[in-house]
């Protein structure tokens, strides 16, 4: 981390972290892992609850579930009905898991040890300060204080690749929870029912693996990238042929490849949504800028484009869709941008260490209470340096409407009596 951004810095996990995914406004769960290769680098998830203490924000380690030797490379969530689902690439297969959600005594999870599906022991880890407060909280306690804990159980697993060296790159679960997309390196779409996880049919449109997936926000559009440099956008209503074709409009005139996709919400615009992608240079001489840039998703439109400073590799849009973050290849930064206009408001130089490989908005319309602070939008982002990571925008300062009243009054003012004394 660079000495000047260790405040951003939430926790340091023991495995490379590839992928990253929000349970509710204050739990998040991160993955990833060291492979196959007896390194003794472990495989699994870590899910952690956020906090803000009035100063910065805090990241306490709930449970740990080890993947024996698959490494999760990607993993999508998602709650139906009362249940959380959790869905993860492991080289050609995913693996579904059913994520139980259950109320404990805080005393418990302050002593207590969480025990994985693996037969493994992990014990929460605590700070300095909270182990010598635990007595103290525990003996001035006059009533029992619930706190949120998980626990993890594997179900099924379905191939979802295959190619003669399979390996699924992308998985998304819809947001109504009945359909799940997952891409690999054949570069074939594939839609299942979910969580039941068979296959209901493939797309076939692109002709090298894909990189990306995304549902629109009525999960009646499912937006695919690939490393053919094409968009294809597709109905989710079982039609077999793309919907519409997007190819990447630099403005530069330099040729572009999609990285991510996502789709986000149009505020104050009920039911309205556009589409963000990101691009790389296929060049390798000169300066290498990636490029942001927003469509309209229903007729392939272009709407804005924001150059960025280098390569981009990690794409993220908060759940009201109003802020967009990227992070880039080779600085380890990230970026806040406004979703409408495209501007950046919040730069925060080499965050990581190497690569950004993950990007989350803290939710403000996820399950259970916002988490409260003194920022506008708070962006996490993961690598494989091992580091969580938050990174806040604040408030962004506005003139108050007398201010602003007063303002007027002065310049009317001034206006006049330049008149008056020119004789105007």
């Amino acid at each position: 981390m660079s000495p000047n951004r260790c405040d951003g810095l939430l926790a340091r996990v023991d495995f490379p972290l590839y992928t990253l995914q929000t349970l509710t406004n204050r739990h998040v769960i991160v993955a990833g892992g060291g492979g196959a290769a007896a390194t003794g680098v472990a495989n699994g998830f870590e899910i952690f609850e956020l906090s803000h203490n009035g100063t910065r924000f805090v990241a306490e380690e709930v449970m740990r579930h080890e993947t024996g030797p698959n490494v999760v490379m990607n993993c999508s969530v998602r709650s139906t009905q009362n249940k959380t689902f959790l869905t993860a690439g492991q080289e050609s297969h995913c693996q579904l898991y059913k994520v139980n959600i259950r109320m404990v005594d805080a005393a418990e999870m302050r002593r207590g040890s969480f025990k994985a599906e693996n037969g493994l022991i992990r014990r929460r880890r605590r700070t300095v300060s909270e182990n010598d407060n635990i007595s103290k909280k525990d003996s001035n306690s006059n009533t029992t204080e619930k706190r949120i804990s998980f626990e993890i159980r594997p179900s099924d697993s379905v191939q979802t690749d295959f190619s003669n060296d399979p390996l699924q790159r992308v998985v998304r679960i819809s947001h109504n929870g009945k359909l799940m997309a997952t891409g690999g390196i054949d570069g074939k779409v594939r839609v299942w029912s979910f969580p039941k996880m068979l296959m209901l049919f493939e797309l076939d449109g692109h002709t090298k693996e894909i990189d990306d997936l995304d549902f629109s926000p009525c999960d009646t559009s499912l937006v695919s990238i690939a490393k053919d440099g094409q968009a294809l956008v597709w109905g989710t209503a079982a039609k077999r042929a793309p919907l519409l074709t997007i190819t990447c409009q630099p403005p530069n005139g330099n040729k572009y490849l999609f990285r991510r996709c996502r789709f986000g919400l149009i505020e104050d615009q009920k039911g309205e949504y556009r589409m963000f992608t990101i691009a790389n240079p296929l060049t390798r001489s000169g300066r290498q800028r990636g490029l942001l840039q927003s469509w309209e998703p229903r007729g392939g439109a272009l709407a804005r484009s924001a150059l960025a400073t280098e390569s981009l590799s990690a794409l993220a849009v908060r759940d009201d869709g109003r802020f967009v973050g990227v992070g880039t290849m080779f600085s380890g930064s990230v970026d806040i941008y406004v979703a409408f206009s495209l501007q950046r408001v919040l730069h925060v130089n080499n965050a990581h260490m190497m690569f950004v490989t993950g990007l989350e908005f803290l939710p403000v319309r996820g399950y259970g209470p916002p988490i409260t602070s003194r920022s506008e939008a708070a962006l996490l982002s993961i690598s494989v340096d091992n580091c969580l990571c938050v990174h806040s925008l604040p408030y962004r300062s506005t003139v108050p409407a007398w201010v602003a009243i007063l303002l007027i009054i002065f310049v009317l003012f001034c206006t006049f009596a330049l008149c008056s004394y020119m004789g105007i």
